[in-house]
This record gives C-alpha cells, sequence and structure tokens, in this order.
C-alpha cells in the first residue's frame, strides 16, 4: 500500500472509530434521558446504507466519512407529534440536556484510557532514551554526550526514548530552561539543564528540535549481520566484528559507518576496513558494490547490518495497565492545555496546529509501526477530540454547554437570536482554524 493510500485509509479507519465512538455517546445518553433519536449517522452526505431499528431510529453510513452526527427529536426544527412531545430534547430538563451534549467527549474520554490500556497490556516496543546531541547544539552545550540514558525530565521518570521527547516537546512549548537527569556510559549520574530560554520566539516545534540538537543515539558501529555473498563477507568480515575505520577515518558509531561508505566507495569501489574481532585489530580488503538493496535507491554498499537501537518494550498486567492508562491520559490532557493556553497567550506558534493531512500521515506511520503504536495514536487522537469539542465555542459540544450553563444561571434559556449570532461565530472560528490547520500540513510538506 502506497504512503499515500496508506495515509487515506488510516484516517478513515480512524475517524470512523472515534467519531462512531463519540456520536454513540450521544446516543446512548439521550436514550437513556428519553430522548428519541431519529438518525444516527457515520458520515455526512447521501446515505450509502441505512437501515430503520426497532427503535423507530434510522440508522446510516454516509458517502463523506469524515465526521457523523445524532439527530434527535427537537422542537426547535419543525412541528413535533404531540404523542412524542415527553421525547422531545428541548422539554427536557438543562441537566438531562448538559448530560446529552457532554456523553460524546465524556466517550472519547473513554476511548482514550481504554485504548491506552488495551496498548500496556500488549507492550508498546520503543526504543531505550539514548541520547546524543549534535555539535554545537543546546543540547551539547548542556552537556548531553554521546550515550547518555536519560532518567528523568524535569523530575518525571522516562523509560523509553518517546516519553523523553514528549516531556521535553511539551517543554519546548514554554521555553523555558528544562532540568534532565541522565546516566552516561561510565554509569555516573549527572544534573544537567538544557537552557530553552535561549530559544527564538514564534517557530514550531519542529525548529525548535533541530536548534535543541536532541537526537536518538546511534547504535555502536558494529556488524550485526553480515550478509552472505556481499562485498563484506568476501573480504572476509564476520558477525560481532566492530568497524574502527575506513580508508583511515575513524568510525565512531554505526551512523557514522553508514555515512563514510558511500563518501569513500565514489572515490574508490576498494575500501580498507580496520576492525577489531576479540579485542584483536585487524585489516581487510573490501570492494563495495553500486547496487540497490530492498527496494532502496542505488548507493555503495558493502552488506553489512548494524545492530539497532537498544529496545525497551513497556508492558504491564492488567492493573498495572489501568493505573498506567489513567497516568497517561492525565499527562496527555495537562500538556493539550498546556498548548492551548501558550497558543492563546503567544507563547506558542500556531505553527505547532496540524489538519487532516497530518492526523493522517501519522496515522499510517503509527499504524505500520504495529497494533501497539496505532492504539496509541487512537488513543492521543480521541482525546484531542474530546478536548476540543469541549472548547467554548459555538456549534461544538463546548459551545452547547455554555448555552446550558447560561441557562442554569439566569433561569431561562438563552434566546433563539443569541444562538444564531453565535453560531455564525462558532463557524467561522472552526473554518479559521481548520485553514490554519491545513496551511501548516501544506507548509510542512514544501522543500524549505
Amino acid at each position: 500500500m502506497t504512503s499515500f493510500f496508506g495515509s487515506v485509509f488510516w484516517l478513515l479507519v480512524t475517524l470512523g472509530v472515534l467519531v462512531t465512538f463519540h456520536e454513540f455517546g450521544h446516543y446512548w445518553v439521550a436514550r437513556r434521558c428519553g430522548v428519541k433519536v431519529l438518525r444516527f449517522s457515520v458520515g455526512f452526505g447521501n446515505a450509502i446504507w441505512k437501515r430503520i431499528g426497532r427503535d423507530g431510529t434510522e440508522y446510516q453510513i454516509a458517502a463523506i466519512p469524515l465526521g457523523g452526527y445524532v439527530k434527535m427529536l427537537d422542537a426547535r426544527e419543525g412541528e413535533v407529534d404531540p404523542a412524542l412531545q415527553s421525547q422531545e430534547f428541548t422539554g427536557k430538563s438543562v441537566w438531562k440536556r448538559i448530560a446529552i451534549i457532554a456523553a460524546g467527549p465524556g466517550f472519547n474520554l473513554i476511548f482514550t484510557v481504554a485504548a491506552f490500556w488495551l496498548m500496556f497490556m500488549l507492550g508498546r516496543p520503543d526504543a531505550a532514551p539514548l541520547v546524543t546531541a549534535t555539535p554545537q547544539s543546546i543540547a551539547a552545550r548542556a552537556g548531553i554526550q554521546p550515550g547518555d540514558r536519560i532518567l528523568r525530565v524535569d523530575g518525571e521518570e522516562v523509560g523509553t526514548y518517546t516519553d523523553a521527547m514528549d516531556g521535553v516537546v511539551n517543554a519546548l512549548l514554554g521555553r523555558s530552561p528544562l532540568p534532565l537527569t541522565v546516566r552516561g556510559t561510565n554509569g555516573r549520574q549527572r544534573e544537567l539543564v538544557l537552557p530553552l530560554d535561549e530559544l527564538p520566539p514564534g517557530e514550531g516545534v519542529a525548529s525548535y528540535l533541530d536548534q535543541l540538537g536532541l537526537k536518538l543515539a546511534s547504535s555502536p558501529a558494529i556488524a550485526d549481520h553480515v550478509l552472505p555473498g556481499k562485498p563484506a563477507s568476501l573480504g572476509g568480515m564476520q558477525d560481532g566484528d566492530r568497524i574502527v575505520s575506513i580508508n583511515g577515518q575513524p568510525v565512531n558509531d554505526y551512523a557514522t559507518f553508514q555515512k563514510l561508505v558511500p563518501i569513500e566507495a565514489a572515490k574508490s569501489a576498494h575500501l580498507k576496513l580496520a576492525i577489531e574481532r576479540g579485542g584483536k585489530p585487524l585489516e581487510l580488503a573490501v570492494d563495495a558494490r553500486h547496487e540497490s538493496i530492498e527496494g532502496q535507491p542505488v548507493t555503495w554498499i558493502i552488506g553489512v547490518n548494524g545492530p539497532g537501537p537498544e529496545q525497551v518494550t513497556l508492558r504491564y498486567g492488567p492493573l498495572k495497565a489501568f493505573s498506567a492508562s489513567l497516568d497517561a491520559t492525565w499527562r496527555n490532557t495537562a500538556q493539550t492545555f498546556n498548548l492551548i493556553g501558550k497558543m492563546i497567550s503567544g507563547q506558542a506558534s500556531t505553527n505547532n496546529l496540524s489538519g487532516v493531512i497530518g492526523i493522517a500521515s501519522v496515522a499510517n506511520q503509527s499504524a505500520s509501526m504495529g497494533l501497539p503504536w496505532f492504539l496509541n495514536f487512537l488513543a492521543l487522537v480521541s482525546l484531542s477530540l474530546a478536548i476540543l469539542n469541549l472548547l467554548p465555542i459555538p456549534v461544538l459540544d463546548g459551545g452547547h454547554l455554555l448555552y446550558y450553563l447560561v441557562e442554569l444561571v439566569k433561569g431561562s434559556p438563552v434566546s433563539e437570536q443569541t444562538m444564531v449570532i453565535g453560531q455564525y461565530i462558532g463557524i467561522a472560528l472552526l473554518f479559521t482554524l481548520m485553514g490554519l490547520a491545513f496551511y501548516n500540513d501544506i507548509h510542512r510538506m514544501l522543500p524549505s
């Protein structure tokens, strides 16, 4: 499946699952509150499948799979049969209407906890938090050394590279100094501070990460697997050999080895490799080949695979997984509100917003990494939908909840004129956010 069609497919899967769950929340609570549901639709536009349930609700799948809705019996949309008056939405108490509207985001929150719980039960493979720093970067000046293991970010323990970088990215938004606890390759712990206040204001997270220069440490330059019949094997290299230099150029890690092979082979295909085997130095002569492996672009190769980064897997039993899922939900909720607050105050750039294109790309990437990572992605998107829908913007669930809170305070419903004005304002705000997110997605795809 190509990247484009894979992105489209997994976007549709994501929206289909999360929107259906969101709308089911409205539907389920509405039925419990005695409100008649006329239609439950997954998608918008013309129906491509529908049926009438025994409860009289029309269930359908529509042609445009970018959302969904629940249509309830509502006096504001036309006359109501007197026999059905008791099942009409606006006639219910304000507390029941609040429960019905809040149920959509509430079910997204339930889905988030459940997805995280299942992810922790299955086990999410990840790289260990072993890092390095690009030369002259902020991280390098702060004292990050190759192979440092991050133990704590701002006092919070981290066990994986992803968790460590999540903490760093959250701190980047505020551009304030970030304490780190690391353990070096010599086993000693050190306390460092990343001076994020040196970063210029108003830029996106991607730009900040480049300037920070904190990266996953490369694997050691060890021949984890020498491919049979390839130049390295023919030249005498064996699994476990440590590569010291190529044509006299020192090799500090596997990433350096990968860069040097095509550079030196372009000068001459005859390479001299200095290696260590069992602690003893050896020299090998290897004739590189100009070819492609596994669909990759044609380049100079000698046929050696590196060991890859150290792997860790977050896997817990049912009770521990549930506790971890609650913690992950709370932590990501706090980070999301932190981002929203900083964008509103101007401390964080709106360049950090992503739209449908960005979501589709990440959906495809996470799905290709396996079910646990896709569950992690679904949990994060579901949480974002819950928070977005609770924002006090008319046309969103949060806007309706705001009207009902006003009704509780003043003792009577908000006027229809006020609601109409609010709808126009809400639509304008929503389209502005969508347009900005779409612009950011397109801008990220353009060459810099």
